[in-house]
């Protein structure tokens, strides 16, 4: 009878201790696991980024010469704001997500929350500078040798952008501004979606920094266990 009551209390002890496991288990895990699938998201977005801003160079993919390139497009709004300030949180991100890494823990969701800040000012830059883009559309010839900005806001009352018969005063560089509303309306969409994810991230990392993640507490078990 003694065994009986032993077992039938650790019984009732150990689902009492799963449950309680599992509950917190539950809302910790998503922290570690979180910041990994953002990252996952984030290298491909930076990269298309990247390539986007690398396609405005080359006008209808032809070589033009540097006086004759839209301005706006050196800033490197794709490369710089969508790409290597976001790859550097990313980073951070995936090094605290990995199980075991030397990142996957309290100080490394940290990590991941301040790199994300800077990362979300990196995608508000690409953000930014791509409406400005839109908004002055491109450097082109109108006929006369000279390489102007037509569309330019101060120039004109009308948005070009739904007039499509403007988009005629554009001799060279030819379906330049279609190349550019194209290219630089993905950088702004790119970048919007970056932003979102990385203070999604700011958020994620605040809990993990203050709950830890999935990871440590894993440890943790085994060190009970043990």
């Amino acid at each position: 009878m003694e065994i009986l009551r032993l077992g039938s209390e650790l019984k009732l002890r150990l689902m009492l201790w799963l449950e309680h496991d599992l509950q917190e288990y539950t809302f910790v895990m998503c922290t570690g696991k979180c910041a990994k699938c953002t990252a996952d998201l984030l290298f491909p977005i930076g990269l298309l980024g990247i390539v986007g801003n690398i396609l405005l160079f080359f006008p209808n993919g032809e070589v033009w010469r540097t006086e004759e390139i839209t301005e706006i497009i050196w800033f490197f709004p794709g490369v710089i704001g969508g790409g290597v300030l976001v790859f550097l949180p990313a980073a951070v991100m995936r090094c605290a997500g990995i199980e075991g890494g030397c990142c996957s823990n309290r100080c490394g969701m940290l990590m991941s929350m301040l790199m994300s800040v800077v990362g979300a000012v990196g995608s508000l830059y690409c953000m930014i500078i791509s409406v400005v883009a839109l908004q002055d559309g491109p450097l082109c010839d109108t006929g006369d040798g000279v390489f102007i900005y037509p569309f330019n806001s101060s120039i004109t009352e009308e948005s070009y952008l739904f007039n499509q018969t403007s988009w005629e005063q554009c001799v060279r560089p030819p379906n330049v501004v279609l190349w550019n509303i194209v290219l630089f309306s993905i950088l702004l969409c790119l970048s919007a979606l970056e932003t979102v994810l990385l203070i999604a991230q700011v958020v994620n990392g605040l809990i993990g920094c203050l709950c830890g993640t999935c990871n440590n507490h894993n440890q943790l078990q085994e060190t009970e266990m043990t």
